[in-house]
Parts: C-alpha cells; structure tokens; sequence
C-alpha cells in the first residue's frame, strides 16, 4: 500500500505545478498590460511635461515683453508730461504778451467818431483827426513824416480799418 499512496502523492505534484504555472503566466501577463499602459502614460505624460515647459519659456517671454512696455510707457508719461509742462510754459509766456498788449492798448486807446457827448474830436498838439478817405500814406504825406514814424507813434492802431474821427498822434518834427 505504501507504493501505491506514494504513487497517488507523485501524480498531484505535476498538477499543481502545472496550475502553479499557468497561475505564474497568467499573471506575467496582466503585469506585462499594466507595465504597456503605464509606459503610455508616461508618454502622454512626457508629452504634457514638454508642452508646459514651451508654455513656461512663453509666460517667461511674456513677462520680459511686459516689463519692457511697461518702461516704455512709462518714459511716454515722461515726455507727455513734459510737453505739457512746455504748453504751461507757452501759454503763460502767450498770457503775459496778451496782457501786455491789453495794457498798451488802455494806455493808448484809439478814438471813436467824436469827443464826449458826441462833439466832435478836435485835435491837440500832435494829433490828427482822421477824416474820411485818408489812409496812412495820405496822413503821413500831409503832416510831413514818414509812415513808419507815423505807425511807430501809434502802437495798436490798424492802418488798414482807420475810422472817422479817430485820434492819431503825430511824430515829432525833426
């Protein structure tokens, strides 16, 4: 009996080696699918890894592009605000030569058709009272003087629009 219980022992051993390796291959092959889907993985992952390095190189792109604007704007505030600052400058220097005008114009100021109340004007000593149809030329040539010294005695007054019974003074004889 003893041959035959061993006999029995010995034919169970193939067979579980047998199922023992068919266990092992089973298993090297759902090792082998797992290891091919995580080198997909890591793949795809290679791929995502590269796409966000060129986005980073991008944003660092970027970034020197908005700092060099941002300088440049900033030298653009500065020259605006010197131009500005050049326009205040000008309108001052505009101001004080109008308002240099407006009081040469009140320490000057041209006569109307008459004197007060509506007499007529009536000329003192260097004046001349203008009449209808003179011009410059015609004043200058009666009084004997030139129409330049006859303008300079007349600072503001406009040769081209004389009105009747304006006031003008007249230079000084030589």
């Amino acid at each position: 009996m003893d041959t035959i219980s061993s006999r029995e022992n010995n034919s169970i051993l193939p067979l579980a080696g047998v199922i023992v390796g068919v266990l092992a291959l089973i298993l090297a092959a759902v090792s082998l699918v797992k290891v091919s889907n995580a080198n997909k993985q890591i793949a795809l992952m290679e791929e995502k890894v590269m796409r966000i390095d060129s986005i980073e190189s991008q944003a660092v792109n970027a970034a020197a592009s908005a700092e060099k604007a941002n300088a440049d704007l900033r030298k653009l505030q500065g020259s605006m605000q010197d131009a500005v600052n050049q326009i205040g400058t000008m309108i001052g220097d505009v101001k004080a030569s109008v308002a240099k005008l407006e009081e040469a114009q009140k320490a000057h100021p041209v006569a109307g058709k008459g004197g007060k109340g509506g007499a007529p004007a009536v000329a003192g000593p260097g004046e001349y009272i203008v009449k209808k149809g003179d011009i410059g030329t015609s004043i200058a040539r009666a009084n004997g003087c030139s129409v330049g010294d006859l303008v300079a005695v007349n600072p503001g007054v406009n040769f081209n629009r004389l009105a009747v019974g304006q006031k003008l003074k007249l230079p000084a004889k030589k």
